[in-house]
């Protein structure tokens, strides 16, 4: 017999029957009718195949067929009564529960410092994970709750997918302390172009957002090096006079960790817009509405350090420094 046959409610019927030890206790318990649980009952002798219980003079007696099921519909029964009162009464001070989030690492490289010191104060004892996103499972995976939320750009989904915009970033540039690019007064077009770059990417092939932009005005700039991580790209921009161009919230987490500066992006380019996705089975549910307040907030919070790191305009700057035009998140 498939899971899918049976009606969650028979073994209520049942697991009351054999508590009870009769029908008319378990009508009683259930506040129910006598003929519903015996129409109950018998579904789910037809679906067993098995009497469940039997009449010795006044007593029902279960079968070594019912007896074999009480355990286990006992404990399923109580773990889903558990299981739904922890959705109803969530409390995050005392939930253990592990979360899940698919994302790619730029995001992750902002958001877990922030969203873990949130989560140590706020819910001490739960778990998280984040694991790379497969885009085209995206739908399948929040709907089967392996991830409990998802991030990334704008990406299409179907019905069942709720989502929400989060941040915008825009694209600065990197480049080492020291660089001829940092000493110029103004670090403009001509110069970008004339540099050798670094592209990150995890396709094996295909242009970046700034490639694009460029195209747009027919131009193109030389890529040295093309490599999947932030991270090394970074270790090879403070030692090479390649550059870098990236998001400005990871620019200055960089700035911190590398003998690096940040410089604005000479031309026109996309914003970099990043959505929190969540199935819409979880619209309303606590645990679900939480975890979305805190990874928005977490954010929030990552975008004020960057724009106090990472300051620019599209104008001169002093080499070191970004100006740039402010943007809500």
């Amino acid at each position: 017999m498939h899971i899918e046959q049976l009606d969650l409610n028979l073994l209520v019927v049942f697991h009351a029957v054999y508590a009870e030890g009769g029908v008319t206790r378990a009508a009683q318990k259930l506040h129910l009718t006598q003929p519903a649980i015996s129409h109950a009952l018998g579904r789910l002798r037809g679906l067993l195949n098995d009497p469940l219980f039997v009449r010795k003079g006044r007593a029902l007696m279960a079968t070594p067929r019912a007896r074999d099921l009480i355990v286990p519909v006992r404990r399923s029964l109580r773990g889903l009564e558990v299981a739904l009162e922890q959705v109803e009464r969530f409390d995050p001070r005392t939930t253990e529960r592990s979360f899940t989030i698919g994302l790619r690492s730029p995001s992750e490289t902002i958001l877990l410092p922030s969203l873990m010191r949130r989560l140590a104060g706020a819910a001490p004892r739960a778990k998280l994970a984040t694991v790379s996103l497969a885009r085209r499972a995206l739908e399948a995976d929040l709907a089967s709750g392996s991830l409990d939320l998802a991030l990334d750009v704008l990406l299409p989904h179907g019905e069942t997918i709720r989502h929400r915009r989060i941040t915008l970033d825009r694209l600065v540039v990197l480049v080492r302390r020291g660089h001829p690019a940092a000493k110029k007064r103004r670090f403009d077009l001509p110069t970008y172009l004339a540099s050798e770059h670094v592209l990150v990417s995890s396709r094996r092939a295909g242009p970046g957002l700034e490639d694009t932009a460029l195209a747009g005005r027919g131009l193109q700039r030389i890529v040295r090096l093309r490599c999947q991580d932030y991270f090394a790209a970074c270790q090879v921009v403070s030692r090479t006079d390649l550059l870098l161009t990236m998001p400005a919230r990871n620019a200055a987490v960089a700035h911190e960790s590398f003998d690096v500066r940040v410089l604005p992006l000479p031309f026109d380019a996309p914003s970099l817009d990043v959505y929190l996705y969540w199935h819409r089975d979880v619209e309303q549910d606590p645990s679900s509405r939480w975890l979305r307040r805190q990874v928005q907030e977490a954010f929030s919070t990552s975008s004020g350090s960057a724009r106090r790191d990472v300051r620019g305009a599209r104008g001169a700057f002093a080499p070191g420094t970004l100006r740039a035009k402010s943007s809500s998140a």
